[in-house]
């Protein structure tokens, strides 16, 4: 996709939003439309479209890590390498590629205005595709890194050392923690057709806020925990069962069960956003 028509899609959204007798109505219209259009999307293009988000967003991890090799430690320094946090983030929107926490609720709303199994079934399928693809992308992304003659000793360290943060959770903080994390970059997605040519600032806003409040993000964080399982620091079980399983389900219940939910009830009663 082009700057130009990235820059036409944005100008639609924000025409719809002006054009829908309620605001609310109106964004909720835009994204639903938008979900449709992805649930519509061949099983290949997701995949290699969630492939290539996935290797987007271990940029993320770059950036933090390189960040925390080259800055003192200190309160401050934890500021600014939570920047590094939203470059993944902004590769993948700007790209227009296919992250699994952002169709929690995109993919999410077509099915609460038309609920049926043909649109259940579309839902997964695009849930299993992504999420597979995503998981594929940062799984490759995070071997390289950790295999190939790139990190200096100190950049190696920094590496671990996000791994190891995330991994000092409990089953029950990764899972609460994934709910918040769910749910903001939910809101982030909710705010995209409004947002015009703002849309960089609200993806650096919000999910700066994620890596603010440590945050646990299902992908993102594949890549940390991932690098520590191929260096050999972590094991595929405490990656699957102490890491994986917990985060999906919170993202999944914050960005679809709870923001959508709350977000689709709150136009349900309102003129049809159709």
């Amino acid at each position: 996709m082009t700057p130009q028509d990235d820059s036409q899609t944005l100008g639609q959204d924000a025409k719809r939003v002006k054009e829908s007798p309620a605001e609310a109505a109106g964004v909720h219209k835009a994204i639903r439309e938008g979900g449709e259009k992805e649930l519509s999307r061949t099983a290949s293009a997701l995949f290699w479209s969630a492939v290539a988000a996935g290797l987007s967003i271990s940029f993320s991890m770059v950036t933090m890590g390189l960040l925390r090799a080259h800055l003192p430690d200190t309160e401050v320094a934890f500021l600014v390498e939570c920047f590094g946090y939203t470059v993944g983030f902004l590769v993948i929107g700007l790209a227009k590629q296919q992250l699994f926490t952002e169709n929690t609720l995109t993919a999410v709303l077509p099915i609460m205005t038309s609920p049926n199994f043909t649109n259940l079934a579309k839902m997964l399928r695009l849930w299993v595709v992504v999420l597979i693809g995503n998981l594929v992308g940062v799984a490759v992304f995070a071997y390289a890194i950790q295999a190939l003659p790139i990190l200096d000793p100190k950049t190696h360290e920094a590496f671990v050392s996000l791994g190891e943060d995330v991994l000092i959770n409990t089953k029950g903080e990764m899972f609460a923690k994934g709910i918040v994390a769910g749910w903001i970059i939910a809101t982030m997605v909710w705010l995209m057709p409004a947002a015009d040519q703002a849309k960089i600032w609200v993806i650096i806003i919000m999910t700066y806020l994620v890596a603010l409040g440590e945050f646990t993000h299902i992908i993102v964080g594949s890549t940390e925990i991932l690098f520590l399982v191929f260096d050999g620091q972590a094991s595929w079980s405490e990656y699957l069962f102490h890491f994986m399983f917990p985060v999906l389900a919170g993202n999944v219940i914050g960005g679809t069960f709870i923001f959508a939910l709350i977000s689709h009830a709150q136009i349900r009663s309102d003129k049809p956003p159709r």
